[in-house]
């Protein structure tokens, strides 16, 4: 066997194990996705009401994988309001357990997506670690190949050009030695193949990036900006377990949520002047006095706790002065939204849009609320349709509902996608 022979044999054997060692990588990359994907479905679906290891509005997940059946994990998640009716006694017992309060159904997961969320839950685990003088608790998640990938990657192709040339070059040998001419290289720069690919890769990424920008436009999620007086809604709605509806009253029965008024506050400070409780921190590890942050409120308020009594001047009117609240979650004037309808009529969680604000010490803007992220909402969120009168025009979905053609009503399905909906 010739020199120029056994170089060609060996560079084909190179060719294959290249190729195996490309999809081997991809392999390992598919896996390590995957993984990754239980966090992402969980934080999109779930996180606003669960907790791996804690109860939060919904039970902590960890674990109960060991307690109950995935067939009943399932069916619970795409639809648990059917388990309930169906008189199911664990889905009755975690029912009245959580204040009545019905899980939305997930129908759009498969349940490759429910056992990559409890894969992710059960590897869940908290460790302490310091953060502004108080230690606190991260997950612990699997380690990141990132890096490892793109050195392969980058070797990968490295491999590539140096096999490129070597075959060039066997070629031109064999060539020379046949008598046949060899064809002048033409630069890269000058190929056309070269530009006219290179041009539609530009055009596809200036327009992704372009798109993907303008999307953005306007969206602040996890805009957390400082308000005049250190409000921790853990300490109240969490720890204290304050109702949302004592302070927002509004989120009930208008179409505002409201932010309330100063008297409002006033109705338990007057009688708790101090602060006793763990120690606050802000977002960025600075200690904040709780006591000092109640002062702030006095006076605002006009109150004077020596006295017991409003401060007031010569025409005997309150020296109050209003609190300068920044607000948070701010939607484009051409958009109606209707707080009441969501919370009294769709049963919508507060969590479902503000987050675990029952965890927050100072409240951030948790999810996009953006349009996509509204119209999912309505393609997955059932309405309460069976047995109220006000979705009695709509004969057609109660005579399936009955057959058992449908399982319920989306928002979607009764108009909750037109645009004037929300536009007009």
């Amino acid at each position: 066997m010739s020199y120029l022979t056994r170089f060609k044999t060996n560079n084909r054997r190179a060719s294959i194990s290249y190729i195996a060692l490309f999809f081997l990588s991809f392999l390992f990359a598919t896996t390590s996705l995957y993984a990754q994907d239980g966090k992402a479905i969980f934080n999109t679906n779930c996180a606003s009401c669960h907790h791996p290891t804690k109860s939060s509005t919904g039970p902590a997940l960890q674990g109960i994988t060991n307690e109950v059946d995935m067939d009943w994990l399932y069916s619970w998640v795409k639809n648990s309001g059917a388990l309930i009716e169906s008189g199911d006694k664990r889905a009755v017992a975690v029912y009245e357990e959580y204040n009545r309060l019905a899980m939305p159904p997930f129908p759009s997961l498969s349940n490759d997506d429910i056992d990559a969320i409890f894969d992710y839950v059960n590897n869940f685990s908290d460790a302490p670690a310091g953060g502004g003088g108080e230690a606190q608790t991260a997950a612990v998640e699997k380690k990141d190949s990132t890096w490892l990938y793109a050195i392969i990657t980058i070797m990968l192709l490295i491999l590539v050009i140096v096999l490129s040339k070597v075959n060039k070059t066997l070629k031109k040998i064999a060539n020379d030695q046949k008598g046949i001419p060899n064809k002048k290289d033409v630069p890269l720069f000058r190929n056309k193949v070269f530009i006219t690919l290179s041009s539609i890769v530009l055009i596809v990424l200036a327009g992704y990036y372009a798109v993907s920008g303008g999307s953005r436009m306007g969206i602040q999620k996890n805009y957390m900006p400082e308000q005049p007086i250190f409000y921790s809604h853990k300490v109240h709605a969490g720890i204290n377990q304050i109702n949302c509806l004592y302070c927002h009253a509004g989120a009930e029965s208008s179409r505002q949520a409201m932010i309330p008024s100063t008297n409002v506050c006033m109705n338990c400070h007057k009688q708790i002047d101090e602060y006793t409780g763990e120690q606050l921190y802000t977002y960025e590890g600075k200690k904040v006095d709780g006591t000092a942050e109640i002062q702030k409120l006095y006076e605002y308020a006009g109150w004077d706790p020596d006295l017991n009594d409003y401060l007031r001047d010569a025409e005997g009117n309150i020296m109050a002065k209003p609190i300068e609240w920044v607000k948070i979650h701010n939607l484009p004037d051409h958009v109606y939204f209707n707080h009441a309808q969501h919370v009294s009529v769709g049963n919508v969680q507060c969590q479902t849009c503000h987050g675990p604000v029952q965890d927050m010490d100072e409240v951030y803007q948790f999810e996009t609320l953006s349009m996509g992220w509204c119209v999912n909402c309505h393609r997955q969120t059932k309405v309460d349709f069976v047995d109220n009168d006000y979705y009695s025009i709509y004969q057609k979905y109660h005579d399936e509902i009955k057959e058992g053609t449908r399982e319920g009503v989306t928002v979607a399905d009764i108009g909750g996608l037109d645009c004037q909906k929300c536009h007009y």
